[in-house]
């Protein structure tokens, strides 16, 4: 056995966009110990994560929100107790983080530091800094393992041969999102207003989305007018490789706050983000990489969504974004 190796047991659970933002605490892990196998506990709804990347090698799927959130729970202790894990690492904020790690019996333990018990039952207990961006703020768990930083996530997807004079355009945001209340971007009419602006400019247009985003879709469809710039792919993308594909092809892209964001970030693609009741700060790098689109409101509780709320409010003034505003910042 190789005497860097390590069997590292990972555990962060979150929606794509999450397991994204982690990639860079597992590719410093995997720079520090090249012969380690790694091991990510996650949540069904994100294991696409895994076809972007080779610095995973398998999966546990723990299904956290559903009704049996305890017994998935225990199941997880059971996995990492038969897992033969050298090191355990978690994200997460909540108190009860460092007893699930104690009871692994995972013999190095990190997670974030939360009071007392967590630097009682963690090897180290991290100062947890939510007011970064999130890779950051991820990578920091791994910070007394490793010396070596990766501040960017990156993906198994080779860069593109660019579509000249291409935009692309993901209007959508996960269904569940929705669902909860959280409404995080402008409306239809207003992603379809910017196409038809975009294509009057000689913008080649193509437009993609998800299985969650039909309704949206279907009445951007209904708006954008006839032209031979105008690319309809949506449901062409399979699955989030494809998507990550797409992206890198675009010489520009313009999504809301949602997980091909982050893909974008991953792809190096230009990217243009709609941001409303979130911190743009927290969510995309410090880099001429990404642009974030923002109302020009006098919202005093903005950005609230998670900072102040886990609902979004009636009025939305911090979504009214105009086409125009949009089109000029992209066209730039």
């Amino acid at each position: 056995m190789e005497k860097d190796f390590k069997n590292i047991l990972a555990i962060n659970f979150g929606g794509i966009g999450d397991e994204i933002f982690f990639l860079p605490s597992l590719i410093s892990l995997k720079k520090e110990f090249p012969n380690s196998k790694i091991t990510l506990a996650l949540e069904p709804r994100s294991k696409s994560v895994k076809d972007l990347t080779n610095i995973i090698d398998d999966l546990i799927l723990i299904d956290v929100k559903g009704k049996n959130k305890y017994f998935e729970l225990l199941k997880l202790v059971r996995k990492a107790r038969a897992g033969n894990f050298d090191i355990v690492i978690s994200s997460g904020g909540n108190k009860l983080i460092s007893v699930l790690l104690y009871m692994t019996k995972i013999k190095e333990r990190y997670g974030y530091d939360t009071g007392d018990l967590s630097r009682k039952l963690l090897t180290k207990a991290v100062p947890l800094n939510k007011n970064q961006y999130a890779c950051k703020m991820y990578h920091d768990l791994v910070s007394a393992i490793t010396d070596c930083k990766t501040e960017l996530p990156a993906i198994n997807v080779p860069p593109q041969e660019k579509i000249p004079n291409s935009i692309l355009i993901h209007p959508g945001v996960s269904r569940l999102s929705v669902q909860k209340g959280m409404i995080k971007t402008i409306t239809p009419e207003i992603w379809a207003e910017t196409i038809n602006i975009l294509l009057s400019r000689g913008k080649k247009v193509i437009l993609a989305g998800g299985p969650d985003d039909s309704e949206c879709i279907k009445i951007i469809l209904e708006k954008v007018q006839n032209n031979e710039l105008f690319e309809n792919y949506y449901g062409k993308t399979k699955s989030l490789k494809d998507l990550a594909i797409l992206i890198g092809k675009a010489e520009k892209f313009i999504c809301s706050d949602s997980a091909p964001l982050h893909v974008a970030v991953a792809m190096r693609t230009k990217t243009y983000a709609i941001f409303g009741p979130t911190d743009d700060k927290k969510l995309i790098p410090q880099s001429n990489l990404v642009t974030a689109i923002k109302a020009n409101d006098t919202c005093p509780l903005k950005p609230c969504l998670w900072e102040r709320r886990q609902t979004t409010c009636k009025s939305l003034d911090c979504l009214k974004i105009s086409s125009e505003t949009i089109a000029n910042a992209v066209l730039l």
